[in-house]
């Protein structure tokens, strides 16, 4: 439908091509000059002023990150309206994001403009216990279904990570930290421009004695330590005018020890991560239609051990994406832009859990691929002044389940007097994990996840945006939702109660049995004086609850808030708090184990030793409150950590 836009272009004056510039297209594209105070967001893969994105965002800048002080990202999300977390102990152990109720897989997470998720996890999705804060520049939270823009998983939301682009022609950063539970975290990068190449590199250093995984009241004592090394990079070259190459890549290894259901146990895993990138953008017709043709490929390889058995490899895992892509933006007109893109996604994973004794062979690993092929389009202009409007469809063929067709559209009007009114409407859909087919539990006949959800949200600003208020509400309902079923092992009559191929019983396979909803409102604030004095909170209730029972889904609180305080001293200083309210939770099904609320309490400071050196410091969990996410499962109690940050 956008061949007629292109060839009417063709008939225009070169005059006319120069006066109108696409966007470009990139979700980790770094933002172009925009007029002061304006906000851009490249989670919609393209950069666009936050007062025209039709769904609710948040965006974390670098000042933002390094205000924070946060070692992970875990811990920068989870204090955003919507989203709510859990963790199976200290840091580098399974760690779930949730926005607005949705399950952890069916959020997906986006580093540097590729798509990065597990194929060989039991959902598909990705754990964000590796994910440190790194060199990353911004963070991006775009809430509700985005699968017209981001295809399968993107039920929950999506989270934008960007690495830092150099800005001069040498540049540097480094911070290193230490404190609590023999705790040292290091982070340093360089970069520059050199003619017509930009490039970055960064890298990351975390260690810790951490905490017992499992609680000291479950059984759990002995400290379970976690070590994680990481490296992001980027690279640009402008080969002619409009045409430019991109490579980018990031890798991280974790190496976490954990315990048994019953306690302590000498137990450990490996994670490794990759990502790599390669593209070639184009522009033609002075950049009115921008085309950017890459290929993203992601690897993920999981190994867990126990050094107590004969065999001491306990479980091998290893998940991998291939795909190719196109995208591309044309300015139509001043005011009204076309986004459209075709990609191919080629998935595959291998898992086997071998036994402990060496008279019992390893078994021959359980594999599984699939292969998806989606068009996209979307429209979006200014139909009013300062009322944008945007509408999009996308069709995804699976080579499983065949063809699925996808809408969406919203507004978004910010008037003179400062209040912003978006609404929004959009379908979404997870396709079955591999794991879920073809593994030990697979179930081949599953069909994908749906969902549709809305939102409609003001925003006001007052007092020259001194004073910022706003609220949203918004409903999403999921059909096919996909749950472990578990089988009365060994004595089950159910012919599903059967493992595929060895005709052996099993414990329990995967179902399309739930029906849920998710519904609640978000409100946030914040306030900021003189530059020196900035405040803000958020608060969301979200119920989120299994249809066909009325239960709650696990490890959803129904009420989080937060609220922080930064002031800058005259002299350099900046001391800040922060606190974090969630209510409870339960960690079954049947809502019979409840998680306490809990209030979490942080302090930090900086001091500005001179331009682009400081020193800082925090408290994490100041009262040191005994909570839990995750149940029988430990967290962190009090913190203390002290570090030396450096920009030049």
């Amino acid at each position: 439908m956008f061949k007629p836009f292109i060839l009417s272009s063709l008939l225009l004056s070169s005059a006319a091509y120069a006066e109108q510039v696409a966007p470009t297209p990139d979700a980790a594209a770094a933002p172009e000059a925009a007029e002061a105070g304006v906000i851009l967001v490249t989670a919609t893969r393209v950069p666009t002023a936050i007062d025209r994105v039709v769904s609710s965002v948040s965006v974390l800048d670098k000042a933002a990150i390094d205000r924070a002080q946060d070692i992970g990202v875990t811990e920068l999300l989870q204090r955003l309206a919507g989203v709510s977390f859990s963790r199976n102990g200290g840091y580098g152990t399974v760690t779930s994001i949730r926005i607005r109720g949705a399950e952890t897989d069916q959020t997906v997470v986006v580093i540097d403009g590729v798509k990065l998720n597990d194929p060989s996890s039991t959902g598909g999705g990705f754990n964000f216990a590796n994910l440190l804060v790194g060199d990353a520049s911004r963070i991006e939270v775009l809430r509700g279904p985005q699968s017209i823009l981001w295809g399968s998983q993107a039920i929950g939301g999506v989270v934008n990570i960007v690495t830092a682009a150099p800005q001069k022609d040498l540049e540097a950063s480094f911070d290193i930290e230490a404190g609590s539970r023999d705790t040292v975290n290091a982070r340093a990068a360089v970069g520059g421009r050199t003619g017509p190449l930009s490039w970055r590199i960064g890298g990351n250093a975390f260690t810790t004695d951490g905490i017992s995984a499992i609680r000291k009241d479950a059984g759990g004592g002995e400290a379970d330590g976690y070590t994680n090394r990481s490296v992001s990079g980027r690279a640009e070259l402008a080969i002619t005018d409009g045409i430019t190459a991109d490579m980018r890549g990031y890798y991280s290894r974790g190496r976490v020890e954990i315990d048994g259901f019953a306690g302590d146990t000498a137990e450990y895993g490996l994670n490794r991560e990759f990502v790599g990138y390669a593209g070639l953008n184009v522009d033609l017709f002075g950049g009115r239609l921008r085309n950017r043709f890459a290929y993203g490929y992601t690897d993920t390889n999981r190994d867990n051990y126990d050094p107590t058995r004969a065999r001491p490899q306990t479980f091998d895992a290893a998940g991998q994406n291939k795909r190719l892509e196109y995208q591309g933006t044309f300015a139509i007109t001043d005011k009204w832009t076309a986004l459209f893109g075709v990609e191919n996604e080629r998935s595959k994973f291998r898992t086997v859990s071998p036994s402990g004794s060496l008279a019992v062979p390893v078994p021959a690993p359980v594999r599984g691929r699939a292969r998806i092929t989606s068009v996209y389009g979307q429209l979006s202009g200014e139909l009013l002044s300062g009322l944008t409007v945007t509408g999009g469809v996308r069709h995804d063929d699976h080579a499983n389940y065949g063809g699925k067709t996808q809408f969406a559209g919203g507004a978004v009007w910010a008037l003179p007097t400062g209040t912003v009114l978006r609404a929004s409407y959009a379908d979404g859909f997870k396709a079955p994990s591999l794991y879920q087919l073809f593994s030990e539990y697979g179930n081949t006949g599953l069909s994908p996840e749906r969902a549709h959800g809305w939102e409609a949200g003001i925003e006001q600003r007052l007092f020259g945006d001194v004073l910022t208020v706003g609220a949203t509400w918004f409903q999403r309902k999921t059909k096919d939702q996909i749950d472990f079923n578990s089988c009365d092992f060994p004595t089950s009559t159910d012919p599903l109660c059967v493992t595929p191929g060895s005709g052996d019983p099993r414990f329990g396979y995967y179902i399309n049995v739930a029906r849920t909803e998710a519904k609640g409102l978000e409100a946030t604030a914040s306030l900021r004086l003189a530059e020196n004095l900035l405040v803000d909170g958020n608060y969301s209730w979200i119920k989120a609850e299994n249809s066909d029972t009325g239960k709650w889904l696990t490890r959803r609180p129904r009420s989080t808030a937060n609220g922080s305080i930064s002031y800058a001293w005259p002299f350099g200083l900046t001391t800040g708090a922060a606190v974090r309210w969630s209510g409870k939770s339960y960690d079954n099904v049947t809502n019979s184990r409840r998680l306490d609320a809990y209030t979490l309490v942080d302090l930090r400071a900086e001091l500005a030793v001179r331009d682009g050196l400081s020193l800082f410091a925090r408290a994490e969990n100041l009262f040191d409150e005994d909570y839990q996410t995750v149940y029988r499962y430990g967290t962190l109690g009090r913190s203390i950590y002290a570090g030396v940050r450096a920009r030049f």
